[in-house]
């Protein structure tokens, strides 16, 4: 028995949607898969991957072995800085990227200068001199590393 029209109709309409509904089901799947390394990685958004002044107290408490004291010290230097930089970030100052270094280069002072010899060379050699992500700048303060070869 021939099928008529309507129902014909009916059946691609049918298939249609379904086929639909599994291209929105994987383009789904597919999103949340793909935001899940970038939240692994610190990103997902206007970032740079800044690290919390915590974090950035529990790598250099790791990395150089701080006492109590040091760290009591420390933590308000690191959330001191944070808030500054939150600042400039919210005002959208236009000459954000210079004030940063000029913050993160004051911190590395004021933090070099709570450790001892041996802490303040390990701090020097830590990517960043020990400063947490974003900003740019050299490795301990020092000049830009040179251009790779071409």
């Amino acid at each position: 028995m021939p099928v008529s029209t309507l129902e014909n109709s009916e059946m691609n309409m049918t298939m249609i949607r379904r086929c639909a509904a599994r291209v929105g089901v994987v383009a789904l799947c597919t999103a949340a898969l793909s935001t899940v390394p970038m939240m692994a990685q610190g990103g997902g958004g206007g970032g740079r991957g800044m690290m919390t002044p915590d974090a950035q107290l529990a790598q250099l408490t790791t990395a150089l072995t701080l006492s109590a004291d040091q760290q009591a010290k420390i933590k308000p230097i690191l959330e001191a800085d944070a808030a500054k930089i939150t600042a400039l970030r919210t005002a959208q100052d236009p000459d954000m990227r210079a004030k940063v270094m000029a913050i993160r280069t004051d911190q590395h002072a004021a933090i070099k200068a709570l450790l001892t010899a041996d802490q303040a060379t390990k701090y020097d050699a830590m990517p960043m001199g020990g400063r947490g992500g974003g900003g740019g700048g050299a490795p301990g303060g020092g000049a830009p590393p040179a251009a790779p070869p071409q």
